[in-house]
């Protein structure tokens, strides 16, 4: 963990209000004390893993706190609990719908829309501290999907809001909001997490039915020049269709639990494993929500979990973002369901 000092944070949100980010507290850091906490891999990784298996659909899940988040939070895709105190959130504002195309058009079945893609921080009280926009007017790419981050960088996609679309891959600095355009891909990303053992990336589709994997050992040597497109190492199928995932977390590498490493086949050594929530709209109405394990390199759910719990405005939990961890030794989770007007949920696994 390395420290920054109150002079650096004064410079940072200095630099912040010249691009693109909006401060609403001036006197909060970006992060708590101005330190970067570290990632799921280097501190609860293991027991979470660990853990996991005591889950089932019969798990009692105690709500912890409720925590309203001011203002308007747009549509949050992705959420990452950093530290105790701050929580960073992919939102979309939306200006222009899309509108489904009677039959597929290049591949695609809607039109491309409007909006903006955005970084929202809020503190553990639910207060807004800054909002940065990712996009500009006329950006295809705007909508931005589920984070991951790796202990000094967010990651995130910026993807056209279609299936069958483009995306381009970003890292944002949580110290001061900017991002980095580093490649685009040929297809709508969603969900992303940063392999940091491996220097891979791992990013999710429409509906993560696909996983595909990047090496950051290759860049920006082997990477196709912005605007070009550059092709990804491989791409695996997602085998499970329980649930949609919608948001993950890289976890590290961990040696599985017996009850894990069956499910699988009885693989020894340790596996990339990454954290995942989301939903299934099961027939035209119903919503099943649901959290998995996921080996990152065959997307093998590891154990999966239902989720039955909803928002106070009827929404399932697990819509979109959510984080992990692991508090005096019992799981929670963190949940932040529903659109615009969001409420932070904390459930214990009893």
């Amino acid at each position: 963990m390395k420290a920054y000092s109150i002079a650096f944070a004064a410079s940072v949100i200095a630099s912040a209000m010249a691009n693109d980010v909006s401060v609403v507290r001036p006197n909060e850091s970006f992060l708590p004390n101005n330190a970067l906490p570290p990632s799921h891999a280097t501190s609860d990784g293991a027991s979470i893993v660990q853990l996991f298996p005591n889950l089932g659909r019969s798990t009692t899940w105690n709500l912890i706190s409720r925590t309203k988040f001011e203002g308007d939070t747009g549509e949050p895709e992705g959420m990452a609990r950093i530290g105790d105190d701050r929580y960073f959130i992919s939102a979309g504002q939306w200006t222009v719908p899309t509108t489904k195309y009677p039959q597929p058009i290049n591949g695609t079945d809607r039109t491309p829309g409007a909006g903006f893609a955005h970084t929202l921080i809020y503190d553990g009280q639910g207060r807004l501290i800054a909002n940065a926009t990712l996009t500009k007017p006329g950006d295809i790419e705007y909508h931005t999907g589920g984070i991951d981050y790796d202990g000094r960088y967010l990651w995130a996609t910026l993807s056209q809001y279609r299936p069958n679309s483009t995306a381009t891959i970003v890292q944002i600095d949580p110290l001061t909001l900017q991002k980095k355009d580093m490649f685009r891909t040929k297809d709508h990303n969603g969900g992303i997490v940063h392999d940091t053992i491996t220097d891979d990336l791992v990013t999710l589709n429409w509906g993560g039915r696909n996983a595909t994997t990047w090496s950051l050992r290759d860049y920006p040597h082997g990477f196709t020049p912005l605007p070009g497109f550059t092709a990804p190492k491989s791409s695996v199928p997602e085998p499970s269709f329980f649930v949609d995932y919608q948001d993950c977390k890289f976890i590290g590498h961990h040696a599985l639990p017996d009850a894990m490493a069956v499910r699988v086949g009885g693989q020894g050594g340790k596996r990339p494993i990454m954290f995942c929530g989301g939903v299934a709209t099961i027939g035209t109405s119903f919503n099943l929500g649901g959290i998995a394990l996921v080996d990152l390199e065959t997307m093998l759910p590891l154990w999966e979990v239902p989720i039955a719990m909803k928002s106070d405005l009827g929404v399932s939990v697990t819509q979109n973002p959510i984080d992990i961890a692991v508090v005096d030794g019992k799981l929670r989770i963190y949940c932040l369901p529903d659109q615009h007007n969001s409420t932070l949920y904390v459930y214990e696994a009893a």
